[in-house]
């Protein structure tokens, strides 16, 4: 769903236009949360961009620390992934490591669900290498656990997802 929306896959423009794919890219985050319900949810997207990509020429996504959600007591919110979307195809930043491991000194490391046991916070960056700008694909996604402090890369190959541990940035 994220990876649909528009400028959220931009790799295809590097190599013929890449001033283009850097004013166009657009980053979308959310937040998956756990209720009191025992369900999983998706928050609201939003593509708020951080106050300095203007002036340093990045593309993120400001994701707001809590999820509004009239349902329920804000402190009976359990956060699972922050969500986005690399338009380029990267590698989660150490700017995204860092919001993460804020995060983790706000929301709880390990988060006790009833059908699927402890789930690690952890941050999620999803990527396509699609050539159609109209029918991008997810072909996998990064995810930073800061609790263990690795870097995993998830790929589909052949309908199959493929596990990776990926050294982290410098």
């Amino acid at each position: 769903m994220i990876l649909s929306k528009p400028n959220a896959v931009v790799g295809y423009l590097q190599d013929s236009n890449p001033d283009l794919a850097r004013r166009t890219a657009t980053e979308y985050c959310g937040w998956l949360y756990y209720t009191p319900a025992h369900m999983y949810e998706l928050s609201m997207l939003t593509d708020r961009s951080a106050p300095d990509d203007v002036v340093t020429g990045r593309k993120s996504c400001d994701l707001p620390a809590f999820v509004n959600d009239a349902r329920y007591a804000s402190a009976d919110l359990k956060y699972i992934i922050a969500l986005h979307n690399h338009p380029f195809g990267t590698q989660i930043s150490e700017r995204d490591m860092r919001f993460i491991e804020a995060m983790a000194r706000i929301h709880e490391w390990v988060i006790a669900t009833r059908n699927h046991g402890q789930v690690l916070l952890s941050i999620v960056a999803f990527f396509s290498r699609s050539k159609d700008p109209g029918a991008p694909t997810c072909d996998g996604f990064y995810q930073y656990i800061p609790a263990t402090r690795s870097m995993v890369r998830w790929t589909r190959m052949q309908g199959k997802w493929k596990q990776e541990v990926t050294a982290l940035p410098r």
